[in-house]
């Protein structure tokens, strides 16, 4: 790997990665009740810790970051400042709107010098045990709500869920810091990492809309369903599974889309709040991202 693909891949994984485990914490936060004042307050030091990452993050990456990852809409869409100001006046919880502001990258690769990669390498280095004790506080707190030690409005599954990204995250970040070539395990990997991760978000969003939604239940069901079938197949690796992968995800962004636009304008009965309907959005364009690079 040589240092302008470092200095790339490390400053778009970050981007992408950072703003949703800031996210994750802000969703645990806002789950505990007041027994748990103090687990609370880790979550609210996580998001705070994830903010300033992305907030260096950001300053660093104007001119440094592919056209293709910014067109992706994987670090912001074009509703996030709206979802994250509507979240956080729902919530009280703070969420700081200025880093989605500044957001407003431009692609290309400058010069880069050995500055720059020492630079990127102690944001690395520092964030990898950032990621493992979040990591740890998402399974204490799991392993508390599965010994029945514990209550919160997170499904278990959505806690294992966010385990499970947090872990790619540290696990990525390592490969990269080892300038490490992603080869074709690695894309074999994502592709049925993600595929489970978008049959968890159409089973989460089944069970966050309120019963009367008949029609979208219907359809995220459907969706559970159809990931639940490729990822059965993914065993035997049929040649056209990345096509059906990429038709999938791509149908399912645009019901996220709209379920979106549906939250954001109070148009759909739910309990899922905006900054979730925008978090989940951008994971499926990453994926699409993933998927179509696979296809060339």
């Amino acid at each position: 790997m040589n240092q302008n693909d470092y200095v790339r891949l490390s400053l778009e994984l970050h981007l992408f990665f950072d703003r949703i485990m800031k996210e994750h914490s802000f969703f645990l936060e806002t789950a505990f009740t007041d027994k748990n004042k103090n687990f609370k307050n880790i979550a609210r030091d996580f998001q705070q810790n994830f903010s300033i990452l992305l907030a260096e993050i950001t300053n660093l990456a104007n001119n440094n970051v592919s056209e293709e990852f910014l067109m992706a809409n994987e670090m912001i869409t074009k509703n996030t400042l709206e979802a994250e100001r509507k979240t956080s006046d729902l919530s009280e919880v703070p969420i700081d709107t200025n880093i989605t502001q500044k957001q407003q990258l431009k692609s290309g690769i400058t010069d880069v010098n050995r500055q720059l990669v020492n630079t990127i390498s102690n944001i690395n280095q520092q964030t990898l045990p950032l990621i493992k004790n979040l990591i740890e506080f998402k399974t204490d707190i799991l392993n508390s709500v599965l010994s029945c030690k514990m209550y919160t409005t997170n499904y278990p599954l959505l806690i294992e869920h966010i385990i499970h990204e947090a872990k790619m995250y540290y696990n990525l970040l390592t490969k990269i810091e080892n300038r490490q070539i992603f080869d074709k395990n690695y894309i074999y990997e994502q592709e049925l990492f993600w595929n489970n991760i978008m049959k968890e978000h159409a089973e989460f969003i089944r069970g966050l809309l309120d019963p009367t939604e008949k029609e979208l239940i219907f359809t995220a069901n459907k969706y559970a369903q159809e990931y639940e079938v490729m990822i059965q197949q993914a065993s035997n690796y049929p040649t056209n599974l990345t096509n059906l992968s990429l038709n999938e995800t791509i149908n399912f962004r645009d019901f996220k889309i709209v379920g979106e636009e549906g939250i954001l304008n109070c148009k759909i009965r739910s309990i899922i709040v905006p900054l979730l309907a925008d978090h989940v959005l951008r994971e499926a364009n990453h994926f699409i991202r993933i998927l179509r690079n696979v296809k060339r």
